[in-house]
């Protein structure tokens, strides 16, 4: 697998350009890089065209359909997010912790750039320029490593990218699509430790499971998202239903749509069956323990697998719950550590959930749908961290640093004794 190292050193040589930017340089070329995707929209579209096409002719549907398509209003939305990511400010360079030791010496914490991410990745186009904004907002090079389901689109949009870095004088290396998709080489390059400073798969639990387990290099992952909504009986119940529809009908393909509703035992009575119309209402199908089939007798039986899972589709597990210890203790059971949402009106209860769970997004009275790097104010996410490595949740342009320490002296030393 030589090519794919060839690549590789040849990202690292680029990133030594990208690092060197100023920030007004690279703002700069990520709004050129908006420009140059808007530019190109009508090759783009075809490109994806194309793919849609194969994919619908592969039996694709639901799910992985939606994330590969683009229209229109979905790249104007990819081309707004670099321009947010250049809107952000430049992580690179940012002084975390500054001390005066004893001795006088000046201590200093400072981001600096990772140097190259290897992004890999399913079925969503969008990840492309994500991706590549925020690993240059943040100094690195870029190895994109997409799904063969996307091939042209990604082809399509690195292209655009890779003219407006040419255009700006820059090597076009740091940013470096893969085209040969087979799994040799995608192995070959996780096993580069010596130029890969970090690899962010996304996509499928199969995918992020491949990548963990045959990485060599650092790999930030998350496993699927099995989010939870928790109706406390204080809850405002409208409040609630909207919370529901939204996190659960808006776009059930995503890793932070509702897949696990839980209802306090009290409210379960004028809860449940308005939730459960409201729901059938626009496709969900339900799957309900005993205690909430006793309320909507038509609904499925659940099961402890419907818990567990991440169905990313218009499904959604029930469960009545006797109070929030109870509910907490269901998260705990089943959680991805990802996101968990509690509807109440009590604040000592919003406190216990928020600080029993562990999960990298914990919402009060707000949807799971937000718990997304571009509405958190992060511009645009690479990924999101269940792992709890040096970055934990929606990842964004700082997450693609890391700390360094920088110490200024006037001639200390630290055994003067020996001089003497």
């Amino acid at each position: 697998m030589a090519d794919i190292k060839q690549q590789a050193l040849r990202c690292r040589d680029a990133a030594q350009a990208i690092a060197q930017l100023s920030t007004e340089a690279k703002n700069a070329l990520l709004r050129a890089m908006a420009d140059a995707l808007l530019a190109d929209e009508a090759v783009i579209l075809a490109a994806n065209a194309r793919d849609m096409e194969a994919a619908t002719a592969k039996g694709i549907t639901g799910a992985m359909l939606d994330r590969l398509k683009l229209d229109g209003k979905r790249l104007h939305g990819v081309a707004s997010a670099l321009r947010e990511v250049a809107d952000l400010p430049d992580p690179v360079g940012q002084v975390t912790r500054q001390d005066v030791r004893p001795n006088g010496i000046r201590v200093e914490r400072v981001r600096v750039p990772l140097g190259v991410v290897a992004m890999i990745y399913e079925a969503r186009p969008n990840v492309t320029a994500d991706a590549a904004a925020l690993c240059l907002k943040a100094g690195n090079g870029v190895i994109l490593r997409g799904g063969s389901e996307a091939l042209h689109s990604n082809t399509a949009i690195a292209a655009s990218l890779q003219r407006a870095l040419r255009e700006a004088g820059l090597p076009e290396a740091a940013l470096t699509l893969v085209t040969d998709l087979s799994r040799e080489t995608m192995l070959a390059l996780l096993q580069l430790t010596d130029v890969i400073d970090l690899a962010i798969p996304r996509g499928g639990e199969g995918l992020i499971r491949f990548v963990a387990e045959h990485a060599r290099v650092p790999v930030i992952k998350h496993y699927k998202g099995v989010c939870h909504l928790f109706v406390d009986a204080s809850a405002d119940l409208d409040l609630a239903l909207r919370l529901l529809l939204d996190g659960k009908a808006s776009r059930p393909g995503v890793c932070n749509a509702l897949e696990t509703l839980l209802v306090h035992r009290d409210i379960a009575p004028s809860f449940l069956p308005r939730a459960a119309e409201a729901l059938r209402a626009r496709g969900v199908e339900l799957r309900m323990d005993e205690a909430g089939r006793a309320l909507v007798p038509d609904a499925a039986p659940v099961t402890d697998d419907d818990y567990a899972a991440e169905f990313l589709d218009l499904i959604l597990a029930v469960r009545v719950v006797d109070d929030l210890d109870a509910a907490i203790a269901h998260i705990r059971r089943y959680t991805s550590d990802h996101t968990e949402v509690i509807v109440t009106r009590d604040e000592a209860h919003a406190a216990k959930f928020v600080n029993s769970l562990r999960s990298a997004v914990v919402m009060v009275n707000a949807s799971s749908r937000f718990s997304d790097g571009g509405e958190l104010g992060l511009g645009a996410e690479i990924g999101i961290s269940t792992t709890r490595l040096h970055a934990y949740g929606p990842m964004g342009a700082e997450s693609l640093t890391v700390e360094r320490f920088v110490v200024r002296g006037e001639g200390q030393v630290r055994h003067p004794d020996l001089l003497d």
